[in-house]
């Protein structure tokens, strides 16, 4: 048991931070932080733009992560929100051109960076990992939710 628990967090660690380091070694060069990319990331392709609200449960960040990350887009010209007012939490945003532009090389180098991670999966065996973590993620939801949170 202990052994599970030991392979599963460090697995699950090692595979974050090599994400991260991914993240922040491919967009170095745009000087995006990883939050950044997300954002970007799922914002691309959104006519109609996402909240701040989507955008946490897309990201996986808390509500202060994400604006602190829209805030830094919007004043550098990669986003823009048409409402002004208080609710800006549940305004849509969307790309501007220059985020476009941006959110198209973050979706290239991702689906790139994709296909090499799991080049050596089957799908048969990418569709059982997936379904395997989606299950163990809605336990650990459900065991959440018993501590109130």
């Amino acid at each position: 048991m202990e052994d599970r628990f030991r392979e599963f967090t460090f697995l699950i660690s090692k595979i974050m931070r090599n994400i991260h380091r991914i993240k922040a070694e491919e967009m170095t060069e745009l000087g995006l932080k990883s939050a950044y990319v997300s954002c970007l990331y799922y914002l691309f392709g959104q006519e109609e733009g996402l909240t701040a609200k989507e955008l946490c449960d897309l990201c996986g960040e808390d509500k202060s992560a994400i604006s602190r990350s829209l805030d830094y887009l919007e004043t550098n010209g990669y986003v823009c929100c048409e409402s002004q007012s208080a609710k800006r939490y549940r305004a849509p945003v969307r790309l501007t051109e220059k985020g476009r532009q941006t959110g198209a090389y973050i979706s290239e180098k991702v689906k790139a960076v994709t296909d090499a991670a799991g080049r050596d999966l089957s799908e048969d065996e990418r569709e059982t990992l997936y379904a395997g973590l989606n299950r163990i993620n809605k336990n650990l939801e459900k065991i959440c939710e018993q501590y109130g949170g």
